[in-house]
Order: structure tokens, then sequence, then C-alpha cells
């Protein structure tokens, strides 16, 4: 197991966009979250787990879960910034939105984790197939270690998990964004085959 100083500086390494957090407190948060987050399991960077919406889902052909992360943050972002552009004021708060998105999967590492899913298929009558799925699981992370409300709800509540809540703004955009993300690389071909139309 990596010492969590490397996995933070690995963390560091891996989201540049930690640059868009004005609020080094809530910026050192998201390190420490996704820190946390690898050292539960086998991971020791982001760029370890497969680069797919869930585990069985199909992954990109290039391009890596930071990729992902980092790519949800920019267009939550620039989604936050045309419509304020267009519209005037949101009271969209950008260092929580930067936050939140790139947040939003901290659940990951657990529900990606080899052992896990070696465990968990192997008898789901057990512990049921995931056993907690990553929304569920980025929630325990964000709020163990400080994160803002704001942030637990997003990982949380960005999947589909989210459609039994109502989603706070920053979510909403967080939500469109992942979405988006994945439906669009589908479109393009640029996730590998799964036989979806």
């Amino acid at each position: 197991m990596a010492a969590m100083d490397e996995l933070r500086e690995g963390v560091r390494a891996s989201l540049p966009e930690l640059a868009e957090i004005a609020d080094a407190a809530l910026r050192e948060q998201v390190v420490e979250a996704w820190a946390f987050a690898l050292s539960q399991t086998e991971f020791t960077a982001i760029e370890h787990m497969r680069a797919s919406g869930n585990p069985t889902t199909p992954a990109m052909k290039v391009g890596t879960q930071a990729d992902h992360l980092r790519g949800v943050a920019r267009i939550a972002l620039s989604m936050a910034a045309s419509l304020e552009e267009g519209v005037g004021p949101l009271g969209i708060d950008r260092d929580l939105l930067c936050a939140a998105a790139l947040c939003h999967d901290l659940g990951k590492p657990f529900e990606f984790s080899p052992a896990n899913q070696a465990r968990w298929q192997a008898d789901p009558r057990k512990v049921g197939y995931p056993s907690v799925r990553h929304p569920a699981y980025g929630v325990y992370v964000a709020l163990t270690v400080g994160l803002p409300e704001a942030v637990a709800h997003t990982a949380g509540a960005h999947s589909a998990e989210g459609e039994n809540v109502e989603r706070s703004l920053v979510n909403t955009i967080v939500h469109l964004a992942d979405h988006a993300y994945w439906t669009i690389l589908r479109r393009a071909g640029a996730l590998e085959e799964d036989g979806q139309v």
C-alpha cells in the first residue's frame, strides 16, 4: 500500500484542475478525499482504475479515469460560465462546483477494486452485486474527510441514485456534465464496443 503522502502527490499530479479551486482548504480536502479513497483499495493512482462509468460498462478507448474527472470538471465549469454569461448570475459557487465535479466519483476505487469485484461476484447472495455502488461509498469518503455536504450530495446523487432526491444546483450541473461526457463518447465511438446503439 502506498503511503498517504505519495497518494496525495499522485492525486495532485492526476488532477491539475485542482488549481481552479481558489479556496486552499477545499482544494486540500479534495486531495485528501481521493488519497483516502485510493488508500482503502489496491489502487495507487486514479489512472489505475478502469476508465469506465461502472465496472461492467464500456471503457474509454483512449484516456483514464482521471481524464474523465478532469473532463467532467471542465464541462461543468464551462456550462456554469456559459449560462451565467447568457442569463446573469445564478449563484453558482465555482469552487464548490469544481470540487464536486472532481469528487463525483470518489467511490469508484471501492466499487472498481478487483478484490471487491471478485468477492462480490463469487457469491452475490451474501452481500449483493455490487455490495455498495460508487455513489454511496463516495458519500462515506466525502463525509469522512470533512468535505462540504454539497460535495457529498453530488457524489451520492450524480448517478441514477439521484433520481430519488432533489438534486442541488451544483449536483445538477455535475450530473448533466457526467451524463454528457459518457453519452458523447459513446456517440463518437470513443468507447469499447458494447453492442448498444
